[in-house]
């Protein structure tokens, strides 16, 4: 079984820039996390740009560690990391009337078959597509949030 992109959309009454500001900052990241497997930040600058590395601490089962490393980025528009798997985590924001569609991607173009395949016999896709529905729940209510604070 081969592991394939996973990703899902919503649309979030607030403007690209306060969407961004809380995707950008890697401390805000559990605030939002729909998986419930990221705990905190533990290093890394307040806001993430072309390059950043920041760390953070896991738990799937037992506790770990990520290094991650942002590799695609425009400000207010899209964003994504990636760590030791070559996989993506990817957040594209459009503008729309009223707010900003939101579009987060686990995105596997970048990793060989045979992780491919690791990842997609592990349960990965299903476990990711649920994580990413509930990330987006969470970062929806965050973003809002913050737009009616600073209204």
């Amino acid at each position: 079984m081969s592991a394939s992109d996973v990703s899902a959309s919503t649309t979030i009454q607030a403007p690209p820039a306060t969407v961004f500001a809380i995707i950008s900052d890697p401390r805000q990241h559990a605030r939002i996390d729909g998986s419930g497997t990221v705990r905190e930040a533990v290093d890394g600058p307040e806001r993430l740009e072309l390059g950043s590395t920041f760390g953070m601490n896991m738990k799937i089962g037992a506790p770990y560690r990520t290094k991650n490393k942002v590799v695609e980025y425009d400000a207010d528009r899209l964003i994504a990391w990636r760590h030791f798997g070559q996989h993506r985590w990817r957040y594209e924001l459009t503008p729309v009337d009223g707010g900003t569609k939101v579009t987060e991607t686990w995105d596997l173009s970048h990793c060989n078959g045979l992780n491919k395949w690791i990842l997609g016999a592990l349960g990965y896709p299903k476990r990711h597509r649920q994580g990413i529905e509930q990330t987006l729940v969470k970062l929806k209510a965050a973003a809002e949030a913050d737009a009616a604070v600073g209204a």
